[in-house]
């Protein structure tokens, strides 16, 4: 049973890893494209300056 478990977390673990790997990386086209279309006021302050460096100042 113990075996078991273990299998479970690791395939459970997996999975949330492909999720967030899914994500664009912050200063890439894609990011600033997903930027551009999430409203501004759903933006955090570290996304604002992320925004700001990479997507408007290259």
């Amino acid at each position: 049973m113990n075996l078991f478990k273990t299998i479970s977390v690791l395939i459970s673990l997996s999975l949330f890893g492909l999720l967030i790997g899914c994500s664009p990386e912050v200063g890439s086209e894609e990011w600033c494209k997903d930027m551009k279309e999430k409203p501004k006021k759903e933006w955090t302050a570290s996304e604002a300056a992320d925004y700001t460096k990479h997507c408007i100042f290259k």
